[in-house]
């Protein structure tokens, strides 16, 4: 029998919860950078563009929309079984709005994934066929959220706001039981977050924040950062001291699967922007000085997307108590 995840309702509120955050940032930040870092590679390799997955799943979203609207709550198999799905009208206008892509590279974008056979167009419908649901299926991004989650857990009983913490395993069968619900809530953390470092690093390219992350995922990975206890604003500052190892950009085309001359124009542009620094090893770390308009900008950004991580934990921690305690 499956355990319940304690409600936090009546504990805290979505405002706690970013303090819980900011306070314990360090033994999250891991866990959620490595988190959001994945999710960028693994849409980049879907269709070698993270435009065209994340144009493919808002298109998905609708269906988690109108099974909110309509009360429903839909498991993950279900959810993907013989999956095809119909949309009354595509608005182009809208896709490029809420997305922040321009509008001509919408209709690119969807006559590429129609050519592929993701999708098929009907005058103003869209359907999406059973092959894109298969490639929108979550499987990694399942199992790094579920490890966040339960780290995040750890983190409310270490606090003594919940009685026990719970491990990504019952986190992940509880996500799926209630996944139209879960997916909806995470999908729009997701928007949130690209749209927030689009803005914030005055670039619409996904693939350069990916590049980025990857840089600093390589530092909040290094096992001397891994072990200090720091708060949000102080885990910042100490990303930027220059004492940390640097990767170089054959290891992030490796890893990310963006061909290697594309990696370099994207940390070119990052350089140039004062995002990174690089050594006369060619290796890359971050350089944003605490006192820079950089650094400004990345406060402010992760400001944003901290306050949508809170929201996205504090429904999700609740759906799945309400619904598993019925």
């Amino acid at each position: 029998m499956i355990k319940n995840i304690p409600s936090i309702s009546s504990e805290v509120d979505e405002e706690k919860i970013f303090k819980i955050i900011n306070e314990n940032f360090s033994q999250l930040a891991p866990a959620y950078y490595t988190l959001v870092s994945s999710w960028l590679i693994n849409a980049y390799k879907v269709h070698k563009g993270i435009d065209k997955f994340i144009i493919l799943i808002y298109l998905i979203n609708k269906d988690f929309i109108f099974y909110k609207k309509n009360g429903l709550i839909v498991d993950y198999d279900k959810f993907y079984k013989d999956k095809s799905l119909e949309i009354p009208k595509i608005n182009i206008s809208d896709i490029a709005k809420d997305l922040l892509i321009p509008k001509e590279n919408v209709r690119r974008k969807i006559s590429e994934l129609e050519e592929r056979g993701i999708i098929k167009r009907k005058g103003k419908k869209i359907f999406i066929e059973i092959s894109g649901f298969s490639q929108a299926k979550p499987n990694i991004t399942l199992n790094d959220l579920s490890f966040f989650v339960s780290k995040f857990s750890e983190v409310l009983k270490d606090k003594n706001i919940v009685d026990k913490s719970f491990d990504a395993e019952e986190i992940s069968k509880l996500i799926k039981e209630n996944f139209s619900f879960c997916w909806y809530q995470f999908y729009k953390f997701i928007f949130i977050f690209a749209n927030s470092w689009k803005t914030g690093t005055k670039t619409q390219d996904l693939e350069t924040i990916c590049v980025g992350f990857i840089v600093l995922i390589n530092t909040v990975q290094n096992k001397n950062f891994k072990n200090k206890n720091l708060d949000r604003k102080k885990y910042l500052k100490e990303i930027q001291k220059p004492d940390h190892i640097g990767i170089n950009a054959f290891s992030i085309a490796e890893i990310t699967g963006i061909p290697r001359a594309t990696v370099v124009r994207k940390l070119e542009f990052l350089i140039k922007n004062k995002f990174l620094n690089i050594d006369e090893k060619k290796l890359y770390t971050f350089g944003i000085g605490v006192q820079s308009k950089q650094f400004k900008v990345i406060s402010k950004l992760q400001d944003r997307n901290m306050n949508a991580l809170s929201k996205f934990l504090y429904r999700v921690f609740n759906q799945i108590n309400v619904i598993n305690s019925n």
